[in-house]
């Protein structure tokens, strides 16, 4: 149903004049760039896509006669999470959408332009199940591969059978599905791995040495990570099939940084001239709670199992505003675009909430990856460093 379709249906609903012209209003809004930035990207001043985005044909019943009083019968918490690509020229976004009862599931958003008037389609996505149903799914992302299909690979929760009466266990393990026009989906086989847990995997869309790549986060709960966590790559034969050989930690928990509790992969790298350039999140602990922020790295070409630059810290952080959520202080990025003129927007999420842009390009995320200074671990390296350029500065 289109806008001037559901204009006319549910117009005559009690209160409905205001609803419809707020929610016309939301989606056309232009987002401009905020003033002040970093010089390495741009944030946008309002969410690309929120849960008042959301279709009113998904959250209202239009009949007259079954809802009289025009009342909201399913509600939508939360959109935030998504998985991005480019689509016939369009930015698309496969959103994690969390309903009032806490359920996720994917919906594509659409926009002309990557930063404004994202409209969903006209359904969500209609995911088929394994032989055991996921009771949740979320985080999915979209992986164009050398193979010529669409991956969506994303995290599949259920629950521990192993513990029935915890209401709260669960077990997380990688789902795949792979389409070719992201409508029409199909499910392969849930990722097999050594881990008791994988969440965070992504796929790398191209083959290596004729096998599947896929970045991992193993860890041996549902949250804590335990012995286990890391950013991993391992290796699969056939996806049909998906047994994860090869498995090792590419990309370490150190202490004392932003990445000491646990770290996953965002989106799959981007393949510049001189490496892939890898979007990740990183969390720490604090007396507030666990803090979610982005960082970058870059692999080689040759061997994306070689880290060759890691900047120190975070490269992107809640500002005040997206502090504030359901699950507040935490940003988390899985999609990411690259224009054909290297532009790149970076999608991200803050407090599993809403979703956001942030705009860049190729040129400076390279330039920031290997010209800011790596991290040594300790307050007198980094006031070091800080000297330097000081002294650098002070004699140009």
């Amino acid at each position: 149903m289109d806008f001037k379709d559901e204009n006319k249906t549910i117009k005559k609903l009690p209160g409905f004049q205001e609803v419809l012209e707020s929610h016309q209003k939301l989606i056309e809004r232009i987002n401009r760039p905020e003033e002040i930035s970093n010089g390495i990207y741009e944030r946008y001043q309002h969410p690309v896509v929120t849960a008042a985005h959301a279709p009113l044909e998904w959250k209202y019943d239009f009949n007259l006669k079954t809802n009289p009083l025009g009342l909201e019968r399913i509600g939508i918490n939360a959109t935030f999470n998504p998985g991005a690509m480019k689509w016939n020229d369009a930015y698309v976004l496969a959103v994690r959408v969390e309903g009032n009862d806490r359920k996720s599931f994917f919906a594509i958003a659409e926009s002309p332009n990557g930063v404004d008037n994202f409209k969903f389609w006209e359904k969500p996505v209609v995911l088929p199940q394994t032989d055991e149903p996921d009771t949740n799914v979320y985080d999915m992302r979209l992986t164009r591969h050398e193979d010529g299909w669409i991956y969506g690979v994303f995290c599949t929760e259920r629950k521990d059978k192993s513990r029935p009466e915890d209401t709260t266990a669960a077990v997380a393990n990688a789902g795949i599905a792979r389409t070719k026009d992201l409508v029409n989906w199909e499910r392969l086989p849930d990722l097999i791995s050594n881990s008791g847990q994988q969440r965070n995997v992504v796929l790398h869309p191209e083959f290596v040495d004729g096998k599947y790549a896929l970045y991992t986060r193993p860890q041996d709960g549902f949250i804590e990570v335990g012995k286990g966590g890391g950013i991993g790559l391992g290796y699969v034969k056939d996806l049909n099939n998906p047994v994860l050989e090869d498995e090792k930690i590419i990309n370490h928990k150190a202490y004392h940084t932003i990445y000491e509790m646990k770290n996953g992969l965002g989106p799959a790298p981007i393949k510049t001239k001189e490496g892939w350039l890898h979007l990740a999140h990183g969390v720490r602990n604090t007396a507030g709670g666990l803090r979610y922020t982005l960082y970058l790295f870059m692999t080689a070409l040759e061997d994306i199992s070689k880290v060759i630059h890691q900047p120190a810290g975070y490269f992107m952080a809640p500002n005040y505003t997206e502090t504030v959520g359901d699950v507040p202080n935490v940003l988390f990025g899985n999609g990411w675009i690259k224009d054909e003129d290297g532009k790149v927007f970076i999608y991200y999420a803050s407090s599993d909430t809403r979703s956001h842009v942030a705009v860049s390009s190729v040129e400076k995320l390279l330039d920031y990856v290997k010209n800011t200074p790596e991290d040594d671990f300790t307050s007198a390296a980094s006031v070091e460093k800080i000297i330097q350029q000081a002294d650098k500065n002070k004699s140009l």
